[in-house]
């Protein structure tokens, strides 16, 4: 028997259909020689710190930098019996050999290793590498996989990711926690990616706008304007020039035709920007639906970073583009992609461009599919996917571009004058999402040439004020990801930028949820701010951490790693070296405690009368010598069937006392009215009583905080 180990249910799913696997066990199917279960995701993880001594399990300074010699996993908690069915599977006397089929990439490595190891298996296997789940793709893949040690280097790279990622998150993250007395978490892509919205924030606060003027002549239907002038006297006395003239002169009309080339198609990053633009997805979003596109085969794998198909592929692709075309229902430009074939098979196919998997593409399942029963997100993304390969198909569109210029008042007046001269793509795009601006048409007046005169119909000045960079949108957030520290990383390099394709998307959803950023604006026009809590955490944090160009070097790194060109234990003693000189060096910035809260004050302390402020978790006494604290997960409230909010603290703060309807008794379930009295004992523990002003006045209640 071959044990075959997916990433997902679906996945080993569609794998145990196409081998013939097709009794259902618990946690696993059977049949035709093959055992295919998965590993719900990360099934091992590296374990937490108390695990290495139990002194980590209180958060100080003291125990920093913590800095395992030999590392230590665990099996997940939550996965804990899925681990264990695996393990058994793994252990059976009739498994002779496994496969590796969880997800092609380097995670998708860590995650089947980590669990192969932590059941000590010694067994034999080999690597399932497919980039869709397609039957026939499944089955060439069965027919050609390839050996383990092939991918030794890429594993290497996973775990050194990995655990970089916990020394620097555990350590920097409780360095700064202890320092400044709250919860800040750290990562050495998270971090950066905020400090990029930060800055973009403070230019835009700082920002200051400039008004300037310009005169304006309409001329034959043409509105030609002239420079710029930041004193507006000086732009009247132009107006008042050309107004005593009355007409102007062509200085020179230039006509340039240009092309627009063809979009590449969607890796991950520019799919999510797309969609993100277009559809108001977040990048979050755009990965789940396309996940659930790839395990119902209408897809290929979207975690890629490649925009080229492979050139084996080139034979195929006619054939697909037809089909695609007659699926989308954009049959008038069938002929015109036919003729394009050839040149779109030269412009897509590239295998020098393709590291692990090629680009996202529609597959032939698609074409086949009934897709009216798709989630109407999966059917929105799936519908950019197949636009962009008609598009990346297509013939460029080619305009012309006329610039004329005028002289009046000795000034010049310039206009620029676009005509479409062969839609190409464009029109393959503007069918399914039309533009917000159309295309404008060149001058059709009379013939213009040089020194010809021309009386005008207008004359007028208009203001305007310079304007402030646009805040962060998903699309520009990641695109300034994918580039971020492009400037010292090698034009040869095949991968920049902070994170991957994969895990982009993640780190802005970690960090609207840990409340550093958040999103504003309509559904289609949303954009990301950062929080005051986001801003004061990059007000303190070093260079070191927050710094794109590091970041993108680690990752640069790690792809070396993958190629088997850089050593692991390089990269792992420049983290350690790197994490030990931040806990040795750094100073807390005077005065960004308080700055840095995620809080408000609520009221003054029972106990010592400083200010009580509300933190994520909870009222908290801003004294670092009192104790006293009321938590957001209170039990004596929910005792009661109530939580307690910012409100009723304030309220019990102020009073002591708070009046509540219908609290809710556990024991009978009826509801009744009641007052609550809270008070505080002098090592800072909060208790509340309960009175009655009805006939159960001599019923009393109380608990502790």
């Amino acid at each position: 028997m071959k044990l075959v180990l997916a990433e997902k249910p679906s996945v080993a799913q569609a794998l145990a259909k196409v081998l013939g696997a097709n009794k259902r066990c618990d946690g696993y199917l059977e049949g035709n020689g093959y055992i295919v279960s998965w590993c719900v995701g990360h099934l091992v993880e590296l374990s937490p710190p108390e695990i290495y001594n139990e002194i980590y399990a209180k958060w100080n300074l003291a125990g920093l930098p913590i800095l395992p010699n030999a590392w230590r996993y665990q099996v997940s908690p939550s996965t804990k019996k899925q681990f264990g069915i695996l393990k058994q599977l793994m252990q059976r006397e009739d498994v002779k050999s496994l496969v590796c089929a969880t997800d092609a990439g380097r995670e998708g490595e860590l995650i089947f290793r980590l669990v192969y190891h932590q059941a000590g298996c010694q067994k034999p296997f080999k690597r399932l590498w497919i980039s869709s789940m397609e039957d026939q793709a499944i089955k060439d893949g069965f027919a050609h996989l390839e050996p383990s040690t092939k991918y030794d280097a890429l594993y290497e790279a996973a775990l050194c990711r990995e655990r970089a990622d916990w020394i620097v998150g555990i350590n920097a993250t409780r360095l700064f926690s202890c320092l400044y007395h709250q919860t800040l978490n750290v990562g050495r892509v998270m971090t950066p990616t905020l400090a990029m919205v930060v800055m973009r924030d403070a230019e835009i606060a700082a920002f200051k706008h400039q008004p300037f003027y310009t005169v304006q002549l309409a001329v034959d239907g043409i509105t030609a304007v002239s420079k710029r002038f930041e004193e507006k006297g000086d732009a009247e006395q132009l107006l008042a020039k050309c107004k005593e003239v009355g007409r102007a002169m062509v200085k020179s009309l230039e006509r340039k035709e240009k092309s627009e080339r063809a979009p590449l198609l969607y890796d991950l990053t520019s799919l999510q920007r797309d969609a993100n633009r277009i559809l108001g997805f977040t990048a979050q979003q755009t990965l789940d639906y396309t996940q659930a596109l790839y395990e119902k085969k209408l897809v290929t794998y979207p975690r890629t970073d490649s925009r080229y198909l492979t050139e084996d592929m080139k034979p195929l692709l006619s054939e697909l583009i037809a089909r695609v075309t007659e699926k989308v229902r954009a049959g008038d430009y069938a002929s015109e992609l036919a003729c394009n074939a050839e040149a779109a098979g030269k412009n897509l196919c590239d295998s020098k461009k393709v590291s692990d998997h090629h680009a996202i593409i529609p597959t032939k399942t698609m074409c086949d599919a009934d897709l009216a029963a798709l989630p109407s997100g999966e059917k929105a993304v799936l519908q950019l996917i197949a636009v962009r390969l008609l598009c990346a198909a297509a013939p460029d569109h080619r305009y012309a571009e006329d610039t004329l210029v005028l002289l009046c008042g000795e000034e010049e007046f310039s206009k620029k004058l676009k005509t479409v001269l062969y839609g190409g793509w464009k029109d393959i795009w503007h069918r399914f999402y039309p533009a917000k601006e159309q295309e404008k048409e060149a001058y059709t007046g009379p013939i213009l040439a040089p020194n010809v005169v021309m009386p005008f119909s207008r004359a007028e000045l208009k203001e305007g004020e310079t304007t402030a960079p646009k805040r962060f949108t998903e699309d520009t957030l990641l695109s300034a990801m994918e580039t971020a520290g492009a400037a010292d990383i090698p034009e040869e390099a095949e991968r920049r930028g902070l994170g991957t394709p994969a895990t982009r998307a993640g780190i802005i959803e970690k960090l609207v949820q840990k409340g550093f950023m958040e999103r504003r604006g309509d559904k289609k026009a949303r954009y990301l701010v950062s929080t005051d809590k986001g801003n004061a955490l990059i007000t303190v944090m070093p260079e070191i951490i927050q710094s794109p160009s590091m970041t993108a070097d680690w990752e640069q790194k790690l792809l070396r790693m993958e190629r088997g060109d850089y050593e692991s234990q390089d990269f792992i003693r420049e983290i350690r070296e790197m994490v030990s000189d931040l806990v040795q060096n750094y100073e807390a910035v005077k005065e960004a405690e308080m700055q840095m809260a995620d809080h408000k004050r609520v009221g003054a302390c029972p106990c010592c009368q400083a200010d009580v402020m509300e933190k994520q978790k909870g009222w908290f006494c801003s004294n670092k010598e009192c104790r006293f604290v009321l938590w957001k997960d209170n039990a004596f409230f929910k005792s009661i069937g109530k939580n307690l909010s910012s409100g009723m603290v304030e309220k019990l703060l102020s009073d002591g006392r708070i009046r509540l309807k219908d609290c809710k008794s556990r024991k009978s379930g009826k509801s009744y009215s009641a007052t609550v009295v809270l008070s505080a004992e002098e090592n800072g523990k909060a208790n509340f009583n309960l009175e009655f002003t009805t006939s159960r006045a001599n019923e009393k209640g109380g608990g502790a905080r």
